[in-house]
């Protein structure tokens, strides 16, 4: 039905979902105009999004990072940083991150 009635799909996830950087809240982006009738909808910062998806690491996740850092919508400096002040699961989850920002940005 949202799809239906605003032309795109949208997922909204508990904050307990995603793998992001510390004082990531302090990020956040509202987005409100015409097209939210008023509301307002907070998004992730786009560097705080990409760690995430750095963390999660499906297929589809790398491949949106890959075109964020190709279309200069990130910098692979700023995801090492913020990559850096992540809380993850375990030090090995850690390293598969980074390694996966690094094969990235060995193709530049």
């Amino acid at each position: 039905m949202f799809h239906e009635t605003f032309g795109y799909y949208a997922h909204g996830v508990g904050e307990e979902t995603a793998t992001l950087p510390a004082r990531w809240k302090e990020r956040l982006v509202p987005l409100r105009n015409e097209n939210t009738r008023g509301a307002t909808g907070w998004c992730l910062e786009p560097h705080d999004l990409a760690v995430s998806k750095l963390a999660a690491g499906r297929e589809k996740d790398l491949a949106f990072v890959g075109a964020m850092l190709r279309h200069g919508l990130a910098s692979a400096e700023t995801l090492r940083q913020r990559l850096d002040s992540t809380a993850f699961a375990d030090a090995a989850h850690r390293r598969l991150a980074q390694a996966r920002l690094e094969r990235w940005r060995r193709r530049d």
